[in-house]
This record gives structure tokens, sequence and C-alpha cells, in this order.
């Protein structure tokens, strides 16, 4: 929808918390295996790569940490954080922003041997898990908006509520759903409330009328 180029920006990607580059391969490897695209070689290196983080995740559910724990305090103490008064899982305490890759690699059993790409990414998902919830939220709303059909013949100029440029931008553009609509540079989310509101309106008219 949108008629300038640059306008087309990165930034408007949707859901850039779920497609990120570091986890590019855990989401497009299997897709890639289905089609041909994945070597024998790759796909068995990526299912060790998932297998390590799906363990080290939940190492780090499992393995508690406490008020005892001298080396973990030390490492809190030169991070200027707040000493553990509790015992906590390993993921809990790293929720902590100030804490870090060096240090997750530093108390982690056996974390020597552990690459850094895969601390980094299991930390990622522990320290923006609830952000990642609601996106996926999002996700599973967006999917329910695409299943929201909008009438081919709908002229968009009657629909009060709607600003111009929405009205223009739609009647121009013809989109198949609410899903669509609200991709449409120049359609806000208020203008998708309004088309909601009709939708819901124009059903109700429908069934009374049969």
């Amino acid at each position: 929808g949108t008629e300038e180029p640059y306008r087309i920006l990165t930034s408007r990607a949707e859901y850039r918390l779920l497609l990120r580059h570091d986890n590019a391969d855990m989401r497009l490897t299997e897709m890639g295996r289905k089609i041909g695209l994945v070597s024998d070689e790759r796909y068995e290196a990526f299912l060790k790569k998932k297998s390590l983080l799906e363990e080290t995740a939940e190492k780090m559910e499992k393995i508690k940490v406490g008020p005892g724990d001298k080396s973990v305090q030390r490492i809190l103490a030169a991070k200027e954080g707040s000493p553990l008064k509790k015992s906590v899982s390993l993921a809990e305490l790293f929720r902590r922003p100030e804490l870090t890759v060096a240090e997750l690699a530093e108390v982690f059993p056996e974390g020597e041997d552990i690459p850094e790409e895969i601390f980094e990414e299991v930390l990622i998902e522990i320290k923006y898990a609830g952000y990642l919830e609601k996106q996926d939220l999002q996700v599973e709303r967006f999917k329910r908006m695409e299943e929201k059909k909008l009438p081919r013949d709908l002229d968009y100029s009657t629909i009060k509520g709607l600003r111009v440029e929405a009205q223009q931008k739609l009647n121009a553009l013809r989109p198949d759903s609410i899903g669509q609509a609200s991709r449409i540079s120049g359609v806000s989310p208020a203008d998708i409330s309004v088309l909601l509101i009709y939708l819901e309106n124009r059903r109700r008219r429908e069934e009374q009328g049969k």
C-alpha cells in the first residue's frame, strides 16, 4: 500500500521479536529441508544445535542457585546487582539485565564446552520470554484477522468513521481480509476497529433479514 519507496523500511516488518536473524536457522531449516534445499550434513548440524539449545534451556530451569553460592554472589556484586536472598533457577537469575553470556558461561556446569552462540540464543529467549509470549498472541490474533473476509463489492467511502486516506487506500487496493487491510500503509488501527464494527453490524443485519 505504500507508494513512496523511501517509506518501505525494515522497521515495518511484523513480529520483529520472532523474526530475528539469530533464530533464522531454527525457524527456516525444517521448511528448507522439506523442499530439498538443505543437505544431510547441514540438517544434521541443525538437529544437534536444536538439541543443545533445548538441553541448555532445560538445565537452566532445573539448576538452582542460592544465597550460599559464593561465585554467583561475587558476580552479582561485580555487576552492582542486588545479592540473592533466596534460591532461584539459573533461568530466573539470568533474567536480570546486568547478567550476560560471559557470566552464564562462568556459572553454568561444563559451560566451557558449550558454544557462545548457544548461550546467546538461550539468553535471548529467557530475557524476552514475556515479550515473545505477547508476540505469539499477536500472531494468533493476526491469523484470526486473516479469516475475517471483506466483501469485494464494499464501498469504503460509505463507511462512517473511516478516515479519508483509509477510504481511498482501501477502495484502490481492495484487500481480501481484515488482516490484509491492517498491513496497508495509511490504514490505522482505529480504521481497522471501524471495519470490524461495520462487518459485525452487517452480519447481524443479514441474519435478521433471513
